[in-house]
């Protein structure tokens, strides 16, 4: 690699950083708190606002990841091929699958504006999905699926090691705000649940997350 690709690599790695330092300061409470007491009319912009920056500041890395990819590491061969393909198929399937269990207009933030909301807390009520039952964070799941079953050369990997290690921190900054809207039974769900990657070994079964949805419920 030259010297411009290693500068490009460089870029691409501030501009990750970047992203998701911003990304998670706006997600925070605190600064949702700060704009709530300082502009509470803005509040029920918030949501959509934080997803549409999301959306659109994360094109610019896209087109550094792809403008001028570099040398090739690794290729799916054969049997892998077709095996990270069905994976792939099989994570944006779930992803689909997965979107009927949440609130997409809490999500995207179209609720809080129609409904003029200002609160800083999320809405949306503690559940269990078919998919959280197997693993806390589901989409984060599929997306590690997504990433390391393609091709990687120089920028790509960049970008799947730093969208990697989001998740992970991400995660955790996210848990923190559950643990604070839900709890000791969001605590428990943590202690019998793995947060990215599923295992067999600790999973919940359908009348198990009813208990603990109804226990919930109780408190």
């Amino acid at each position: 690699m030259n010297e411009t690709a290693w500068r490009d690599l460089v870029l691409l790695s501030l501009c990750w950083l970047a992203y998701f330092a911003l990304h998670s300061a706006l997600a925070s409470l605190a600064v949702k708190r700060r704009v709530a007491a300082a502009w509470p009319r803005l509040m029920p912009y918030y949501r959509l606002t934080f997803n549409l920056l999301a959306s659109l500041l994360i094109l610019p890395i896209l087109w550094l990841t792809y403008r001028d990819p570099g040398p090739l590491l690794w290729r799916w061969q054969g049997a892998a091929a077709w095996l990270t393909n069905v994976l792939a198929l099989a994570a944006l399937l779930g992803f689909w699958l997965s979107l009927k269990s949440y609130d997409m207009q809490e999500f995207l933030g179209l609720r809080q504006l129609r409904l003029d909301v200002r609160k800083v807390e999320d809405q949306e009520h503690f559940h269990l999905s078919p998919f959280h039952r197997h693993v806390r964070h589901p989409w984060y799941f599929f997306g590690l699926v997504l990433v390391w079953t393609r091709d990687m050369n120089a920028t790509t990997l960049l970008s799947s090691v730093f969208i990697t290690l989001y998740f992970i921190i991400g995660s955790r900054l996210e848990e923190q705000k559950l643990l604070a809207y839900h709890g000791d039974t969001y605590r428990r769900y943590m202690a019998r649940v793995p947060g990215l990657i599923p295992l067999p070994w600790k999973s919940l079964t359908a009348e198990e997350a009813e208990a603990l949805l109804n226990t919930h419920a109780a408190d």
